[in-house]
């Protein structure tokens, strides 16, 4: 039985508009059939905010931990710093400040917003602008390794300034898609559920059409269209390491894969997920049940953190496999008096096999 349009209104009055890092929280009442109400929790039970709130401290952590290792070794690299080195430590800038909006979230989660609106605007600011730039930044990275490697070209790589202009453009573009966020986004206290919430506070007659616009941009933008970017350059990329005779180019290979799926896997089910909501929110999706609100709030928190964890394997996969990060980062505690010099020699070996010296003159601390 399809709902009357009166009651949809009503049910579109009690949706919380939540922006693109939170779980949906849906309405405590929900159309039953045949005129009946079932009344519904705010939150599905059995739900544990607690697992969410360790799992956001953990990937913060790890995140902050590895992303900042990233760019004091880049730092540390006075000279043979290449294009790619410069996109890597955006990029781990990028990570880093979309991790230190995680424990802010993590208590958002576990007790509501008690932050204000100030925080609020800045926090989720910086978090929508990281995870633009980040996706631009992978496809940069991803175009620089394609000349460098197909077409063995080292132009970007000896103009570093304008390497710094790419990553300025990145910087200010990300921030300029982040500002309707930070414009919208309100503090407001809901009696019905007795706490603060962080959302996007827009007129219930322009709540769709904000809804949809956000979503195309975000999901086009912000993935499909980088995934695309990535797709061919590193397609290209390992067919020109396919048919190249040299006995590392399978780790290329294996590394270049990892890259992509790493982000397939991390930020589709995300972007696939709030699609889900979105029809929900929108009524193509009938919901006539609270088992199937419970189910439905469960399954965004697991994509949402999987999301989250892309912060904390970038720096795996972009910088601790490669052995010359390795080498830089013991020379580097070396000159700090963090570890000995024997030490340094002992665990330090030739980057020349490496795979991020599979073009010597265009090597990086990645591939």
């Amino acid at each position: 039985m399809e709902v009357p349009l009166p009651i949809l209104v009503q049910l579109r009055e009690k949706m919380v508009e939540e922006t693109f890092f939170n779980t949906a929280n849906f309405p405590n009442i929900t159309w039953k059939g045949e005129g009946q109400w079932e009344v519904c929790s705010v939150s599905a039970p059995g739900f544990k905010a607690l697992g969410l709130t360790i799992a956001y401290i953990i990937i913060f952590i790890f995140s902050v931990f590895g992303n900042a290792l990233v760019v004091f070794v880049v730092s540390y690299m006075k000279s043979g710093r290449t294009s790619t080195d410069i996109y890597l430590m955006n990029l781990a800038i990028a990570d880093i400040l979309f991790s230190l909006a995680l424990p802010f979230w993590a208590v958002y989660v576990y007790s509501g917003w008690i932050f204000g609106t100030a925080l609020c605007k800045i926090l989720s600011g910086f978090q929508e602008a990281s995870v633009y730039g980040g996706v631009f930044l992978l496809a940069c990275i991803s175009i620089d390794r394609y000349f460098a490697i197909v077409h063995a070209k080292r132009s970007l790589s000896s103009h570093k300034v304008l390497v710094k202009v790419v990553c300025g453009v990145v910087w200010v573009v990300a921030g300029m898609l982040a500002l309707p966020v930070v414009v919208q986004r309100e503090s407001m206290y809901l009696e019905n559920i007795g706490e603060h919430i962080c959302f996007e506070n827009v007129t219930r007659e322009s709540s769709d059409r904000w809804r949809v616009s956000m979503y195309i941009l975000r999901h086009t933008v912000g993935f499909f269209l980088p995934l695309a970017i990535m797709s061919v350059c590193y397609g290209r990329t390992i067919l020109k390491l396919y048919h190249t005779r040299n006995q590392h180019k399978h780790k290329a290979m294996r590394f270049i894969l990892a890259v992509v799926l790493s982000f397939i896997v991390c930020w589709l089910p995300f972007n696939a997920s709030v699609l889900i909501d979105i029809l929900i929110r929108g009524g193509s999706l009938p919901v006539e049940s609270c088992q199937t609100l419970y189910t439905v709030e469960k399954m965004l928190n697991v994509p949402q953190v999987l999301a989250f964890t892309h912060c904390m394997v970038n720096p795996i996969l972009y910088a601790f496999i490669g052995q010359k990060f390795r080498n830089q980062l013991l020379s580097a505690l070396n000159k700090h008096g963090v570890i000995s010099k024997r030490f340094q020699q002992t665990h330090q070996k030739s980057s020349v096999n490496s795979v991020g010296s599979f073009r010597s003159r265009n090597t990086s601390v990645t591939v």
